[in-house]
């Protein structure tokens, strides 16, 4: 039924010229408190949410739409909705091993179209301070592409959520995003900033 789902989306989207599709959400529901997942994850157990999404990215995929999983390294175990603030994941590489990356690593191995990078600070991984994994090359070029061999499109998340915005300014924002190593930048809060402030660190040597 998932897979038909994702089938008919697939038609749908196409029919108004639609090529990618920021689905399926593989956020494990692992806290009763989360303000934003609950009801966009497929539930509590790892393996149904792998299972489950990689139906639904099946069915996007073999009927010519861009599936994207997100939000990596995994949005379900915060009680802050990344709209509003930045949430903070206070997990070592080994405690998302468990949990959160399970269904990321097993949908990535089946060389998914895309990845949408999740505004969560992990300090245990990216010490800097309100520095959320959208804009961590520790996250992005060591975790995603190193260990998890992804060799797909990185999308950032929504780049105007307060996440964000509380903490760097529009320009610096972008530029840190490309930085890091995302492929696809989203909805910066204003696009001319945006490519002012890359077009900055490319003059001055950083990208």
């Amino acid at each position: 039924l998932i897979y038909e789902m994702g089938k008919e989306i697939a038609d749908q989207c196409r029919a108004i010229g639609v090529n990618v599709n920021f689905a399926p959400s593989v956020d494990i529901n692992s806290n009763p408190k989360n303000p934003i997942i609950y009801d966009r994850s497929f539930g509590e157990s790892s393996r149904l949410v792998t299972e489950k999404g990689y139906m639904y990215m099946k069915g996007l995929e073999d009927n010519g739409v861009l599936a994207c999983v997100k939000h990596f390294p995994g949005h379900g175990d915060t009680d802050v909705d990344s709209h509003k603030d930045l949430p903070v994941i206070n997990k070592s590489m080994e405690e998302l091993d468990k949990n959160e990356l399970f269904p990321f690593r097993r949908l990535l191995s089946q060389r998914v179209g895309a990845v949408m990078v999740g505004h969560l600070h992990l300090p245990q991984i990216d010490e800097r301070p309100n520095h959320p994994a959208t804009l961590s090359d520790k996250l992005i070029k060591d975790v995603l592409r190193k260990d998890l061999s992804y060799a797909g499109l990185v999308f950032t998340d929504a780049m105007d959520m307060q996440a964000i915005t509380r903490y760097f300014p529009n320009g610096t924002a972008e530029a840190e995003a490309f930085l890091a190593g995302n492929d696809v930048i989203l909805l910066p809060s204003n696009l001319e900033n945006a490519i002012n402030a890359i077009k900055k660190y490319m003059i001055d040597g950083l990208i």
